[in-house]
């Protein structure tokens, strides 16, 4: 009797002690139960590895490594994978109980496919719903639309045929912003997917926004379109501008974020300008983008006080504004 786990989850951990009991909670209460789940602990300075220590199942396995990110992590965990099939879940982000098996099975209906993904809603710190992510079902080859727009949207997201991603090297360590794009991407250019719609992922919004780290998403997202449109070019210049168009779309709403600043409203200011440049369809979009200039305007000129004040006020008319890519 073979007893190995049909797929293998990989969550890599670091100072994660608030989230990680429940996302962890999330992989076992799946309703498909032949996983392994390996927990790779970076380096966590808080109560992490104390936390999971407390939670009793066989299936649960950590491995504790100095820091090194993300990246290094999930290669970390896809290494010490055994099983067909795997997928990463990031420590602050939750699972539907029929995530699994809904995944599985549409691989398993469709043999030439090595990535099923599904929906995501958005959640806040304490687990209330924001807003609803895209509910976008495209299968088969999928780059070109990839390309243009990342719809699996989070790295806790597909299930993926584990020699396919072994094949291809696993996440790139190099990149510090994006890597999730970039992997799904270099699965697209050579695989099939197949869609799961429904939503199965609850991904977690922190309000630790660094405006620093948008410059630093910009520039790797930037190099990911780079280097995957030279391993498969995309069928017209359209689609890479579209692309763009979609990053800068993303990083102006990002930043417009709260909690919001006037250094945060430069850096919206200078992202609406580029994403106004590579829009096609930017007379298509004419009040969207006022909607945004007017908002970043009102961060600029006004006090804090009057400003916040404002945007909170369209905020509670509009509650389920979207931002993502």
């Amino acid at each position: 009797m073979n007893n190995s786990p049909e797929i293998s989850v990989v969550i890599p951990a670091y100072n994660c002690e608030k989230t990680i009991k429940e996302t962890i909670n999330s992989v076992l209460q799946q309703i498909f139960a032949n996983f392994e789940l390996i927990i790779i602990n970076d380096g966590s300075q808080d109560a992490t590895l104390d936390v999971i220590s407390k939670i009793p199942d066989t299936r649960l396995k950590v491995f504790s490594y100095e820091n090194a990110g993300g990246n290094v992590s999930r290669n970390r965990g896809l290494n010490l994978a055994v099983g067909n099939y795997v997928s990463f879940l990031d420590a602050d982000d939750i699972w539907t109980p029929d995530k699994l098996e809904s995944q599985l099975a549409a691989l398993q209906k469709t043999p030439d496919a090595h990535v099923a993904y599904s929906w995501t809603d958005y959640i806040d710190e304490e687990g209330n719903f924001i807003v609803s992510g895209r509910r976008v079902s495209v299968n088969g080859d999928v780059y070109e639309k990839l390309l243009v727009n990342n719809f699996l949207e989070n790295g806790s997201n597909p299930l993926i045929c584990r020699e396919a991603i072994i094949e291809l090297g696993g996440f790139d360590e190099a990149l510090k912003a994006a890597q999730d794009w970039d992997m799904w991407l270099r699965l697209a250019a050579k695989y099939s997917f197949v869609a799961v719609p429904k939503v199965q992922i609850l991904y977690r919004v922190s309000s630790k926004s660094l405006s620093a780290n948008l410059t630093r998403q910009e520039k790797y997202c930037l190099q990911v379109l780079e280097n995957l449109s030279q391993l498969r070019p995309p069928n017209s210049k359209s689609t890479l501008s579209s692309s763009k168009a979609n990053i800068y779309k993303y990083l102006t709403c990002k930043a417009l974020q709260e909690p919001l600043s006037k250094p945060k409203g430069i850096i919206a200011l200078k992202f609406l300008c580029k994403y106004f440049i590579n829009d096609n369809h930017r007379l298509n979009q004419t009040n969207f983008l006022i909607k945004l200039l007017l908002k970043i305007l009102a961060i600029l000129i006004l006090p804090t006080s009057i400003y916040t004040n404002i945007l909170s006020k369209i905020k509670a008319e509009n509650p389920k504004k979207s931002f993502q890519q």
